[in-house]
């Protein structure tokens, strides 16, 4: 491939992993922030962001001389407010340059303009080239990008979130689509041509909406607080009025709710999803419920001539919002290859695990050991403070050692802080404990950390933490 030869300056469409190509601006970047070892690349900032990231040379097209082909391809609100971005760049830097010239016309003759640099591998010191009217625009998270705050990490670990997907077949006889290595040959999403259904718009559910609609899919929606779909609405979402309408409107429906009361309610209740069911219409259940509920959902649905695929999620809010949720998939597999660019969309791994029944025991067992373990964590927090000690250098030593991990420190930082803003409900952890423990006994399988755990959820549940986070577990011990 022939090199592609760009300066500090050019407008580009840079492809970040799965995302679209995107427009931008080749700049320099941050004074301290080196370019990546053995790797031939330009530091973009992309138009309606404030993402920044390195991109390989071959990534790189020239903005011109591929704008309507890239137009032609890419769909959505946000790559049109992008392109619309480089536009009014563009008329601007006409508009300077043409006055400019009226300025000098007469007092000035003018010479050849001096070529940029060009960066290259051996470039160390590029601040003299950064551009002084660089400045941020409005933020839009399209791309997972670089954290630039040097407070926040050095500049040597900084690293673009990128991904591509593949497929693994594993010894267990599960499957799993795995995210390989940003620098592998780049894989993007084609999104699937069938109409996609989502019922259940909470802290998962919107995440995983917003990131099926920035991939290019058509989405239809439903809530049952009617509110929650008019910020998804304008991004390009459609409306369902009930959970039936939306099955009947599509190919694919996914739900995401709170429990298995609320499983049941959305299939079996008024205009529920049951009513829309007919044959071929698939049924993905992506709330974590016990294994019970699931075989009786997918009977009901299979009853009606549907398909069936439970697929629960391991992650966050903040980890819906960034597509990089764990999928676990049980039940038609048919239904699970149908599902692949939705997958891909909301989560940087998924994995099919046979039967239904199966992904929701597996999460269930995932759940478990989290929910217990951050119980532990706080319980030590809580300890050191009753014994005399720092609880930042309790946290400090915890990060250095092998247990060190972003959800440790993250929720640690967050207790310290006395913020309890959810990422995944305190309430929802304790349904999965209580259920990973009922799923215990059905196996005649002791969970005694668990119940354990449990009784300290439950606590902090009766001093109304239901609705804060997870970590607001800490407050059990305090009271």
């Amino acid at each position: 491939m022939a090199t592609v030869h760009l300066r500090i300056g050019d407008l580009v469409w840079g492809k970040l992993g799965r995302y679209p190509p995107w427009p931008g601006k080749i700049v320099s970047p941050p004074k301290d922030l080196k370019k990546p070892r053995g790797k031939k690349c330009h530091f973009v900032k992309f138009f309606g962001t404030e993402d920044h990231a390195w991109i390989k040379v071959e990534q790189l097209k020239p903005y011109h001389a591929h704008k309507e082909e890239m137009i032609k391809i890419n769909k959505g609100k946000r790559f049109q407010q992008a392109v619309d971005s480089v536009e009014d760049y563009l008329k601007k830097a006409k508009g300077k340059d043409q006055n400019s010239d009226c300025k000098g016309d007469s007092k000035v003759k003018k010479g050849p303009l001096k070529p940029l640099k060009i960066l290259e591998e051996d470039d160390e010191d590029l601040s003299a080239l950064k551009d002084p009217s660089e400045k941020p625009v409005k933020d839009d998270p399209h791309f997972h990008h670089f954290l630039l705050s040097q407070s926040e990490k050095p500049a040597s670990s900084l690293e673009p979130i990128s991904k591509r997907l593949k497929i693994i077949e594993e010894d267990s006889g599960s499957t799993s689509i795995q995210a390989a290595d940003s620098t592998a040959i780049n894989g993007s999403i084609t999104p699937t041509d069938k109409r996609i259904g989502f019922l259940g718009l909470g802290l998962m559910g919107s995440g995983i909406v917003s990131n099926l609609l920035k991939m290019g899919h058509v989405v239809t929606v439903w809530n049952r607080t009617a509110e929650k779909c008019d910020l998804f609405i304008q991004e390009g979402a459609r409306l369902g009025r009930t959970p039936a309408e939306v099955v009947s409107m599509c190919d694919i429906t996914f739900s995401c709710v709170s429990d298995p009361k609320a499983a049941r309610d959305l299939v079996l209740g008024p205009s529920g999803v049951l009513q829309g069911i007919r044959p071929g219409k698939c049924y993905v259940e992506m709330s974590t419920v016990d294994p019970e509920t699931i075989a009786e959902l997918s009977q009901l649905v299979t009853s009606r001539g549907g398909r069936f695929l439970e697929a629960p999620v391991a992650g966050s809010q903040q980890l819906s919002n960034d597509g990089m949720l764990v999928i676990l998939a049980a039940g038609d597999r048919t239904v699970y290859e149908d599902c692949s660019s939705c997958f891909q969309a909301m989560g940087k791994t998924s994995f099919f695990l046979g039967e239904p029944g199966n992904a929701a025991r597996m999460m269930l067992i995932l759940n478990m050991v989290q929910g217990s373990f951050m119980a532990t964590v706080a319980e030590g927090l809580t300890l050191a403070q009753a014994t005399g000690q720092s609880q930042q250098t309790f946290l400090d030593i915890l990060c250095q050692g092998q247990m060190a991990s972003t959800f440790v420190d993250q929720k640690c930082q967050n207790i310290l802080q006395g913020n309890f803003k959810p990422d995944y409900y305190l309430k929802h952890i304790q349904k999965d404990l209580r259920l990973a423990i009922s799923m215990g006994d059905m196996a005649n399988h002791p969970t005694p950390m668990a119940a354990a755990a449990n009784e300290v959820y439950k606590r902090a549940k009766a001093l109304d933490q239901s609705d804060n986070d997870i970590s607001a577990v800490y407050r059990a011990y305090i009271h």
